[in-house]
Order: structure tokens, then sequence, then C-alpha cells
């Protein structure tokens, strides 16, 4: 064998061993997909999502639907074969690690860090409805029960539904138009809507779970759009005010905004 011949074998086996080590190697990556969907309106495991004391409360129709991905686990090995898979699914995405668990090196520390967000998402969404609807609070308590959901991106959700509990479209008609509403987004207690991740994915399962009209944050209107369900209408949203205004003007078949 010559020396030339025994360079290239040489080199042949180094750039084998390259891309042996590049796929098998764990990748700081983790795969997203649908995620279960849940109506605020109505009940999860046998208990009212939404519970309010002390106000009159209105009978609903419809539904608001809050919406969720699910995502492989922060210990989770993902390999250079499932981020080509993943790009090339449309029920499927690759996200980084980092933008999917921000907080926390185990699964109890992110739980713990997703139960808090969840908790403090209720607080702000009861503020913001009882603003939106000029409500002091006083007397008024609400509380948020929907078990194995974390983070803040059901705050939006939330924030409807109390409205349309409490007052509807404040013409003795739902919100929702007897419809099946999706949705996703943050709220602060002033009633801003902000983005949260994954939409294209919380459309996907608004979809398979009924719903036809889908509220997304603004600034995400064009990832929506990217992998938008056959039949799903997009109304973007930057405001409670704004997100109860288009379900009204949906209602009587005036102007919507959309994407």
């Amino acid at each position: 064998m010559s020396a030339r011949t025994r360079a290239l074998a040489v080199c042949t086996a180094l750039v084998l061993a390259l891309l042996v080590t590049a796929v098998l190697a764990p990748l700081p990556y983790s795969l997203a997909y649908p995620g279960m969907t849940a109506n605020v309106l109505g009940a999860d495991d046998g208990k009212p999502v939404i519970t309010i004391t002390g106000a009159q409360t209105r009978k609903t129709s419809g539904q608001l639907r809050m919406t969720s991905i699910v995502a492989t686990g922060p210990e989770a090995d993902v390999r250079l074969p499932d981020l080509v898979k993943g790009w090339f699914r449309t029920d499927e995405a690759v996200m980084p690690r980092e933008a999917v668990y921000p907080v926390g090196e185990n699964t109890e520390e992110i739980a713990e860090h997703n139960a808090q967000q969840m908790r403090e998402s209720q607080d702000t969404a009861t503020s913001a409805a009882l603003g939106q609807l000029g409500r002091s609070g006083k007397g008024i308590k609400v509380k948020l029960s929907l078990a194995d959901v974390g983070g803040p991106s059901a705050g939006l959700m939330f924030a409807l539904g109390i409205v349309d509990k409490l007052d509807g479209d404040g013409a003795g008609h739902d919100l929702t138009g007897g419809r099946k509403i999706a949705g996703t987004g943050t709220i602060t207690a002033g009633g801003k809507v902000g983005a949260v991740g994954g939409v294209p994915l919380k459309t996907q399962a608004a979809k398979r779970d009924g719903a036809t009209v889908f509220l997304v944050p603004r600034k995400e209107c064009a990832d929506a759009r990217a992998e938008l369900p056959k039949g799903m209408r997009l109304i973007p949203v930057s405001t409670l005010d704004g997100a109860v205004d288009a379900l009204k003007a949906l209602r009587t078949g005036d102007t919507v905004p959309s994407c």
C-alpha cells in the first residue's frame, strides 16, 4: 500500500468517525408536539375550570379552548436523526432546549417553575378580566383549576373565560357565538397579550379538538400562518380588550382583524 493510499484511508476513517460521533452525540434541542387543549368554560377532571364566587355568573355556550405543546424532557437525548426527522414533519418541531426549559436542571425543578408560572398567570388573568369589565374585584373570588398544565400561556384564554362567565359580550350573548374558539397568549394584569412560542403546533392541537378560530398574539402571526391547518381562522390580538372586541365582531359578522 502506497503512502498516499494509507493517508487517504486514515482520512476516510477519521471522517467516518466524526460522522458517527455527530449522528450519535446528544444535541441541545427538544422535540415538541401538539399537546392537550381544554375548554376553560367547561370542566376538567370533574371540576369547573373557572369557579367564580361573590358575583352572579351566566350560563355559557360554545368553547374557549386553551392550547399547549408537549416536548421531550430536559434529560432526554435528542440526536441528529431526530432533528432531521423533526424538520420535515408538520406535527413535530425542533426547538432549542433552553427555549422549552429556560429554568431548571431536572424535571422536578421545571415542574415547580411551570406550576408557579401558572399560578401567577391565573392571578393576572383574573385582574385583567375584572379590569376589562370595570370591576374592582372586591368580594369577587375566582378559582382556576386545570390539572397537568403549567406555564403562563393560557392567560389570555383564562381571562376571556372569566369575562364570558361574568358578562358575555355585555349584551346578553356569549363571546364565543356558540363556536369552538381556541387560542394562546400570556396576559398581564393590565390586559396586554404576550407571545408564547410553539404556535404552529398549538393550531394543530386546536384543529384536532374541533376549533375553527384561533386567537394568536399579533407578533406571532407569521409563525401561525406558516403551517396553519386547513379551515382554521386566525385572529391576531395584542390586548384583552382587542380580543373581546374581535369576538363580538365575529359573532355579529362585522370586520374582524386577520393575520
